[in-house]
């Protein structure tokens, strides 16, 4: 008889609504910070944004201190990918920001990522954005009971490769729980019907990054942290935290 393979962590109904309740918190934020980021801002300015909302819901972040990483959120300006720690760094006009935060609530976590102009910026920039946004809608789309983890991969890179940009190879999505990052990978490549099935109660943070020139290169910064893009192109981000419901797919970071 043939040893079944494990499959992916399924969450109970307690658990999942911790997880709501830290995706809230997490959506909060991220609504705070959008209407906060206007030229002349600093990084660290958006930081502060976040630390008040998880004071006021008197959740916990799951950035702050992790590997001894200093901020609540990442912020990412122009070729920065992922990964950019928070500053005096100023926001200038046409800048594209890309803001990652989570939160923690009754030991369980949340974790989303989003992109955005600083005031007005080129249709080349909004045209990345908006790419990573459907890159996004797409993995999530894929995330069905019976499907495999697989089909993510294979949806977000249908879009990002249609439209002809990069995707870093060393960086993708993961399991969320009791840790901001579990198993499995979430890969932004994939092959439809691969890996493992995709079952009710299975939670994963899906998170496609593109970079703006078509390269797949990045590199990290002296810092330890930023990774920015090799070619100096814009890079954009976004990520959710989603929930295999019975009947399809629930985002447990939006509001």
């Amino acid at each position: 008889m043939r040893r079944r393979k494990a499959g992916l962590p399924r969450r109970s109904l307690e658990e999942i609504k911790h997880m709501r309740a830290a995706g809230r918190v997490v959506a909060e934020m991220h609504e705070a910070i959008r209407q906060a980021v206007r030229p002349g801002v600093t990084t660290l300015d958006l930081d502060a944004v976040a630390r008040e909302v998880l004071r006021r819901r008197q959740a916990a972040s799951n950035f702050l201190g992790h590997r001894g990483f200093s901020g609540v959120i990442c912020a990412s300006v122009n070729d920065e990918v992922i990964h950019g720690i928070p500053s005096e760094r100023v926001l200038d006009e046409g800048d594209l920001l890309s803001i990652d935060c989570g939160a923690i609530v009754h030991g369980w976590h949340g974790d989303a990522a989003f992109s955005m102009l600083v005031g007005s910026g080129s249709a080349a920039a909004q045209l990345l954005i908006d790419t990573a946004d459907r890159a996004l809608a797409a993995g999530i789309a894929a995330m069905v009971p019976g499907g495999h983890l697989g089909d993510i991969g294979a949806a977000i890179d249908a879009v990002v490769s249609l439209a002809g940009y990069g995707s870093p190879h060393d960086y993708c999505g993961h399991g969320i729980g009791q840790a901001m990052h579990e198993e499995p990978d979430v890969e932004n490549r994939g092959r439809h019907g691969r890996g493992p099935l995709l079952e009710s109660g299975v939670v994963l943070a899906v998170e496609p990054m593109l970079l703006g020139g078509g390269d797949d290169d990045v590199y990290e910064l002296s810092d330890g942290w930023t990774i920015v893009t090799s070619d100096g192109s814009l890079a954009a981000h976004a990520e959710h935290t989603i929930l295999v419901g019975p009947h399809g797919p629930e985002i447990l970071t939006r509001a």
